[in-house]
Parts: C-alpha cells; structure tokens; sequence
C-alpha cells in the first residue's frame, strides 16, 4: 500500500520551532502519521498547546523548550528526546529568520547573528542527532529554507544568503551520510504565519497573490505535507534535494519594496 509509505509509526522525530507557523504545521503532520513529536522552541505556553494537538491528531506529543541558539540546550534536547521516545528518527531544522534590513545598515555582528540562527544552529542540531539517528539504522532531515535563497530582494543580504547556505548545507550533509541518512530541505516562498502577516494588509496581501502563478499564498499546511512525504519512506530514494514549494514563483513577490535612499554623489 502506497500510503502506507507516508506513516511514521514507532517513528521519533524533533521539530524546532514548532510552536507556531510552519513548525507547529509540520509538528501536526508528523503527528497524524503516528510519529511521537517532540516540539521545541522558547515558548513553553505555545509549544504545549502544540504537542496537545499533536496527541489529539493521533500521534504522541512532547513539548521541551530549547532556545537553538545555546548549545548546549541543544544537546538537551536531543538527549531528552531519546529519554522520552526512546530513539531518533525524525529532526526537522524549522527555526529559523531575520527582519530585513538594508546591506549598508548591517554590521557584521547582524550578519553573522543571521548565520548563527539559520545555518549554525541547524548544523550543530544535524550533527548531535546523527549518532542518534545511525544507531536506530538511519533516519531523515529536513531543513526549512526560503525562496529568497535564491531569488534577489533589496533587504535581505543577510536572511537570504544564510538561507542559501542552509541549502547547500543539505546538499553536502546528504552526500556525507548517504545512504544510511537522507537530508533534504523545503524551500518556502510566501507562508500565511504570524511573521509575514506583520507586513501584510488586505491591499498587499492582493498583490502578492497577483504575482504568485497559483494566485494564493502558502498555508503551513502547504509546506508540512511536504516536510511529511520528505522524513517518511514515502521518499526513501530521495536526499540532497532542495524543494521549492512557492506556489510557481519565479520573481520575488515580497509586499514591502526597501530601498537605500541615496544622497547626491552617492
């Protein structure tokens, strides 16, 4: 049976972020296909709600606070998880973000406090959860990119070169670990989550749906279906890929334009 493929039964996974938006999206998916979830970010109210509904939806949830940007709550985590679920399948690398900001206004520190959030964070994860994962046989990773890795938009020098790395990261971690641990990445173009909805309002929200080929926005549901088919067996032959999932995008659709106000001579 095909869709069986899609199960995750007796299956451990982590999802980082998971307390709201795509993370908490992912966390619920992982959960209706049987997986026990452990939920982690900083807010404990909201990653407890998310491993409730996890439970509810038929899977087993557990909620463990972890800020990804301290190691060693990190290897807490990790550490909890076997603790609690007793293996370790399943690591979705979802935290994640930046605000954007104009190249010539972003010192260094900002841009490498981006790398740190996005790629760092990620790998170090990758690497505490493998041992893990290889001594339960193998296991899956799958890392929450975006589309402005690879599409250009004034403001996100910072936010998008970072995703960019976390991408190629993928790529190289899949080749290291191959065949035995498969890793791959979901590429996010415009999510309806709390975040974008800071810049949107109804005349926006109508422009950006003008310039997305499938004329809407992505649910967190959108992107979890596919985080879904990549940590099951339903993608067995598939790792160091990096799926875009934008809604046919091919040009940023981004609402707020940032542009460097130049000075005469400049």
């Amino acid at each position: 049976m095909l869709l069986e493929r899609f199960r995750l039964d007796d299956q451990v996974a982590i999802v980082t972020g998971a307390g709201r938006g795509i993370g908490r999206g992912i966390a619920l998916a992982l959960g209706e296909a049987g997986a026990t979830v452990v939920c982690a970010a900083r807010t404990v109210a909201a990653l407890e709600d998310t491993a409730a509904e996890v439970t509810r939806r038929g899977g087993r949830g557990l909620a463990v606070p972890c800020d990804v940007l301290e190691e060693p709550q990190l290897e807490h985590l990790v550490a909890e998880t076997v603790r609690l679920g007793g293996r370790l399948d399943v690591l979705v690398n979802n935290a994640g973000g930046s605000m954007p900001m104009l190249a010539e206004v972003t010192s260094r520190d900002d841009f490498e406090a981006a790398f740190r959030f996005n790629v760092s964070s990620a790998f170090v994860l990758s690497r505490l959860a493998i041992p893990r994962m290889l001594a339960v046989g193998g296991g899956s990773i799958v890392n929450v990119t975006s589309a402005l890795s690879r599409l250009v938009e004034s403001g996100f020098v910072s936010y998008g070169t970072a995703k960019a790395g976390l991408s190629h990261l993928t790529r190289l971690l899949a080749c290291e670990y191959a065949p035995r641990i498969r890793v791959n990445a979901v590429c996010c173009g415009a999510v309806l989550t709390e975040a974008l909805g800071l810049f949107l309002d109804d005349d926006t929200r109508t422009r950006m749906e003008q310039q997305t080929p499938l004329g809407r926005l992505g649910t967190p549901e959108d992107v979890a279906i596919l985080a879904l088919y990549l940590a099951s067996d339903a993608s067995s032959w598939v790792t160091g890929k990096v799926y875009e999932i934008d809604g046919g995008t091919v040009d940023s659709n981004w609402p707020i334009r940032i542009r460097p106000e130049l000075e005469p001579g400049r």
